[in-house]
């Protein structure tokens, strides 16, 4: 039966991701491959030579070796110690998935990798990385930390890992598709001469184009490389003027494709892209790299060559951030879709869970299925995050036959997104199975004022995330309480369902523009027992206030779908917060019963009543 609950899933798998078990035999098989080649330690990052969040199977390198299937983390192997660091979103995931007799589990809450290397680094020790798997950036942080150590810090010219790992799966080749100007909103070509226009300004000579999101936004392209994600991965270098350079597997092309993308730029197999690095070099080209995403290895075959590698972020990401029109309203419609989609998942699990038979994975696929009814849905954003009871207190928590749990009195939270082409999508509610108890209402309550707050905030242009991340926080520390993950998340547009350089959170140091979507989910966790997120994506938009000596910005919410009134305790609210969740569950009703069936839109209306 639960064999049969898996193949009905189209976008995601319930089968135990993580090889916990295989943990100890490959960190051994890694350590004597380290010895033969004199190295005394490694670093093994989660990121693929893109900084991906969701890489190819031929990347999971840190999965295979420690069984953690996270989309975040570095392992530190060293001779008498295996460090696993996570943040504060895997701290209890990473207990569950990893060996703790080989693998040691650290909390970058805590303590950074930097000071953890800095104490731990035995004296003399050649520590090895892969210089196309780690930011130039962190590299100098990382080697000033294993010099405090007394130690020194080596780049491999090949990964010891791809040695061992001798199942490794082949590269992908998904197949790339255009991105339609109704969806897109801006045509290739104007967006390569915003880029060089960029370039110029900057006094650059080129542009390495690393991200793959951003690769797939400035050509209008789409691809399969990447679960959840239409990434088409490859490079491309775009000069002050002329032709930019792409670098694609020609297997991913039909004609169609690659003759539309010949008339933008040379179209050239990956294999030539370290020429052209050396061809940049040679012309001792001052040429961008991305800080965020281009691998040390580029800096490395520019500088070698005789070029200027230029350290900074990529222009194309605050081109990609702020949303045009067009992009815009497909939200809007996507979030219409995915609402009444969401809606009709929860007016089912109202109907289902009481009865106590309905497990978690049950739940991931009836939304899934909702999603599919819509017609148009492309992916999942993300594997759906269906928690029950203890499990809804592991923030990134992923359902799988061994963990399945039945929906019993409690908490269930549910976390999940769509990919249409005309947006991303990303909403968590959580749902009171049973009478809650006054606990579990307070603490929710404090929650959605925190969204409330962040919802209607108003703020002067040029503010970050990091100056409203504790408008989320506020109701909580005045209990003693708090969450250990970022108030928000930037949103791409058919693309990546956490995009940068935006987001809310005390790291939040870019602007917030007018066009940026971002996440607005709040938390609150009690480990071993329930966990608590309120989440909706809302777009930065201008406000008009009278009399203001600058201008202002603040948020339109995106999300449609009813908040659990059964776990508000109404005494907490004010009346303004009351006013705002009055008027969003008339926004919510007024938008999606039209387009529900008699049942559920009477449902939404009981569920949706103001609250006095």
């Amino acid at each position: 039966m639960m064999q049969d609950q898996i193949l009905r899933s189209r976008f995601q798998s319930f089968a135990e991701a993580s090889e916990r078990a295989e943990g100890p035999g490959r960190l051994a098989a890694l350590r004597k491959a380290l010895k033969d080649a004199g190295l005394d330690g490694f670093l093994v990052p989660k990121a693929d030579a893109h900084q991906s969040e969701y890489v190819p199977k031929s990347e999971e390198r840190f999965a295979w070796l420690t069984g953690f299937t996270g989309s975040a983390g570095i392992c530190v192997v060293l001779p008498e110690v295996a460090a696993v660091f996570v943040d504060g979103r895997y701290t209890l995931q990473v207990r569950d998935e990893v060996d703790q007799a080989a693998f040691t589990p650290v909390s970058t809450v805590e303590v950074s990798v930097e000071d953890w290397l800095a104490k731990n680094a035995p004296k003399q020790a050649v520590i090895g990385f892969d210089p196309a798997l780690h930011t130039p950036d962190a590299v100098e942080r990382l080697a000033k930390a294993v010099m405090r150590a007394g130690a020194r810090l080596v780049a491999v010219a090949s990964n010891p890992i791809d040695d061992i790992w001798t199942d490794r799966p082949k590269p992908p080749s998904g197949a790339i598709q255009l991105h339609d100007m109704s969806f897109a909103g801006e045509s290739a070509t104007d967006k390569i001469k915003r880029v060089q226009g960029a370039l110029e300004k900057d006094r650059l000579d080129g542009l390495v184009v690393s991200d793959p999101h951003a690769l797939c936004w400035l050509f209008n392209i789409r691809g399969g490389d990447a679960a959840h994600t239409p990434l088409a991965i490859g490079y491309a270098i775009v000069p002050k003027g002329g032709r930019p350079s792409l670098f694609l597997d020609a297997r991913k092309l039909d004609n169609a494709v690659r003759a539309s993308l010949t008339e933008l730029a040379d179209v050239e197999e990956p294999s030539r892209f370290e020429a052209g690095l050396r061809e940049l070099g040679n012309a001792k080209a001052r040429v961008r790299l991305d800080a965020a995403t281009a691998g040390e290895r580029l800096r490395l075959a520019i500088k070698e060559a005789g070029g200027v590698p230029d350290i900074g972020r990529d222009p194309i990401a605050l081109m990609k951030a702020v949303k045009n029109a067009t992009e815009i309203e497909g939200a809007r419609q996507a979030h219409l879709r995915d609402g009444v989609a969401v809606t009709r998942f929860l007016a089912w699990l109202a109907k289902e869970a009481p009865q106590g038979s309905r497990t978690e994975i049950d739940a991931a696929l009836k939304l899934e299925e909702c999603r599919v009814e819509t017609g148009l849905l492309k992916a999942l954003s993300f594997p759906t995050i269906a928690g029950a009871g203890p499990h809804a207190a592991i923030p990134h928590y992923r359902v799988t036959v061994a963990t399945n749990r039945k929906l019993s009195p409690g908490i269930f939270l549910v976390d999940s997104g769509g990919q249409y082409q005309d947006g991303t999508t990303d909403i968590t509610r959580t749902i009171a199975i049973g009478p809650p108890s006054e606990e579990m209402r307070d603490r929710f309550t404090r929650v959605l004022k925190g969204h409330i707050a962040i919802a209607t905030a108003v703020f002067p242009k040029g503010s970050s995330g990091a100056r409203i991340d504790a408008f989320a926080r506020r109701p909580l520390w005045e209990a003693g309480l708090d969450f250990d993950h970022g108030t928000g998340h930037g949103i791409g547009s058919y693309l990546s369902v956490h995009e940068g350089p935006q987001r809310i959170s005390v790291l939040g140091n870019v602007p917030l523009e007018p066009g940026m979507i971002v996440s607005n989910e709040p938390g609150y966790y009690k480990a071993g027992e329930y966990g608590i997120r309120i989440e909706n994506l809302v777009l930065v938009e201008k406000r008009s206030i009278e009399g203001a000596d600058r201008e202002y910005l603040g948020f339109e919410t995106l999300s449609l779908a009813p908040i659990d009134a059964s776990l508000i305790d109404s005494a907490l609210l004010t009346p303004t917060e009351t006013a705002w969740l009055n008027a969003y569950h008339g926004r919510v009703r007024t938008a999606l019963a039209p387009f529900l069936d008699r049942d559920t839109a009477r449902w939404l209306g009981e569920v949706t009543r103001p609250l006095a």
